[in-house]
């Protein structure tokens, strides 16, 4: 049976929302970011302030240097969860398979198979649409296409206003004029190296066959093989499931206060989980550390991660930050648990700036040819020195 999957995604959904509660705020360049915090970094922003340059992560001062005239907000997370609820029951009714994002506004909605009962499926994309600015003031801009994957890539084509439909077997001739950098997944590291060989779009790259990736990614090649095609098995999720994350655990033969052997065992998590979410195409917006002590005391501790990565090295440095926040005690630890969720697409905008950059494209470089070491010899034939 063809799949028949709808991408909605309200562009800039935190500035949506709150230009929905201060009508002032419409048309002029909105950035939204914590006020007063010493390292703070750009949360969301319209597309005023975009297109003068402000991207997600950028530090606020650089961001108020590049839109000198925007209005800056402090993020309202709680008021931003709020909304998505209201706006995934506006469209329960026309899917039970519905997969939300992490209160950004993105929302796929599967809806095979219901043709007889709902009409074509770009109908009932215009519909929710309409049901949407009309109950929440909110204009999603949608696609429909046989894959999450490529349906995703349809709205960013169209942001920030617009809708797109891919039909089944178009997937490749639709992505083959796109940059890479558009396709979700592609890593930094991926597009330095098409780009070395002179690749720059998606038809260009699709030209070469599975081995031939092999031979120059290694165990990426199926991932970018399927990828470069538009090909996306992944089903949409129920409401109501529980998000999707990433755990590993470890529990120590000896209780230890030693920092060394919190350390190793995190870092040795960090490679389990980073994998997990490298394998299902995913990376994290936020990653948790929790410890049992011997006494019985439990301490759970989290930290954002923006922008999302799946990385080993970056995923390691935030690990080991809030882990410290967690190990107050002077007690020994029994047990150790690592969790990333708020599981997202890797991001598709590198990074503007040289350094950061060419400092994304080595580390995904070399997280890349440690898992084609331990894809070939197994998992222990590589490790980090101490």
């Amino acid at each position: 049976m063809e799949r028949f999957i709808i991408h909605l995604n309200v562009a800039d959904f935190a500035v949506a929302v709150e230009r929905g509660l201060d009508r002032r705020l419409e048309g002029r360049p909105v950035i939204i970011s914590p006020l007063g915090a010493v390292r703070a970094a750009v949360y969301d922003m319209s597309e005023e302030a975009y297109r003068a340059g402000v991207r997600k992560g950028m530090p606020l001062d650089r961001a108020r240097r590049r839109c000198r005239d925007a209005r800056v907000l402090p993020p309202c997370t709680e008021r931003y969860e709020r909304v998505m609820d209201v706006l995934l029951k506006q469209v329960l009714p026309f899917s039970p398979l519905i997969e939300r994002g992490e209160d950004d506004g993105h929302l796929f909605v599967d809806v095979t198979g219901t043709g007889r009962l709902l009409g074509p499926p770009m109908d009932v994309a215009w519909r929710l649409q309409r049901r949407i600015r009309t109950e929440l003031g909110l204009a999603p801009i949608w696609s429909v296409a046989p894959s999450k994957l490529v349906a995703k890539v349809a709205t960013r084509l169209v942001k920030p206003l617009g809708e797109y439909a891919v039909g089944a077997g178009e997937e490749e001739a639709f992505l083959a004029p796109l940059p890479l950098s558009l396709l979700p997944g592609v890593e930094a590291a991926d597009l330095a190296c098409f780009g070395s060989l002179n690749l720059a779009q998606s038809g260009q790259a699709a030209a070469l066959g599975l081995e031939q990736l092999r031979v120059i990614f290694g165990n990426r090649a199926p991932f970018l093989y399927e990828t470069l095609r538009g090909i996306d098995r992944a089903p949409v999720m129920p409401a109501g499931k529980a998000p999707p994350r990433a755990v590993s655990e470890h529990t120590f033969e000896t209780d230890t206060n030693e920092r060394d052997v919190l350390e190793r065992a995190l870092h040795r998590l960090v490679e389990q989980v980073g994998r997990k979410l490298r394998d299902r195409r995913l990376a994290a917006r936020r990653i948790g550390v929790c410890l049992d002590y011997s006494d019985g005391v439990r301490r759970i501790r989290s930290a954002g991660i923006r922008p999302a990565s799946s990385n080993d090295i970056t995923l390691f440095e935030q690990a080991r930050a809030v882990l410290y926040t967690a190990w107050q005690r002077r007690v020994r630890v029994r047990y150790l648990r690592l969790v990333c969720d708020r599981l997202t697409f890797p991001p598709a905008q590198p990074s503007l700036f040289m350094e950061e950059r060419q400092t994304e494209e080595r580390r995904t470089a070399l997280v890349a040819a440690l898992d084609a070491v331990r894809d070939r010899f197994g998992g222990d034939a590589v490790g980090w020195g101490g």
